[in-house]
């Protein structure tokens, strides 16, 4: 994990740049799809949702959160991806989303720079590599 500066501007870059987002999208993708099938099952997805431990920590802290409360918000979440609801998420649902969710994610922030702790592999910090290549001479 490393802490950068990003604003809006930075994530509509990135996903602008239809070469490097492709690129980021594939490697995300073939990192999930662990059966090598093409597609990313709800077991390949929760993997990666459960990673983030997002429901789990609050301020830092580890909480019991409720399973009941947890399944529906990643079952919400798979949804969201599976846009023809065939209960797999292939290559374009995976990218048509991800990019959604960075452009509402860019809106909310706006165009002030705020620091945010990233994930090496992360989106955003890939985002934020690109544009510090983009602006070295």
């Amino acid at each position: 994990m490393s802490v950068e500066m990003l604003d809006g501007a930075t994530i509509v870059n990135f996903v602008e740049d239809e070469e490097a987002f492709t690129l980021s999208i594939r490697d995300r993708f073939a990192h999930l799809d662990t059966n090598h099938d093409g597609l990313l099952s709800y077991a390949e997805m929760l993997k990666e949702l459960q990673s983030l431990r997002v429901f789990e920590t609050h301020y830092g802290i580890d909480v019991k959160p409720d399973p009941e409360e947890i399944a529906h918000v990643y079952d919400s979440l798979f949804v969201q991806f599976d846009h023809d609801s065939n209960g797999a998420v292939d290559l374009e649902e995976f990218k048509a989303e991800t990019k959604r969710m960075m452009l509402a994610m860019a809106n909310g922030m706006g165009f002030l720079p705020v620091q945010m702790l990233l994930e090496e592999d992360s989106f955003l910090k890939k985002a934020v590599e690109k544009e510090y290549s983009s602006t070295e001479v």
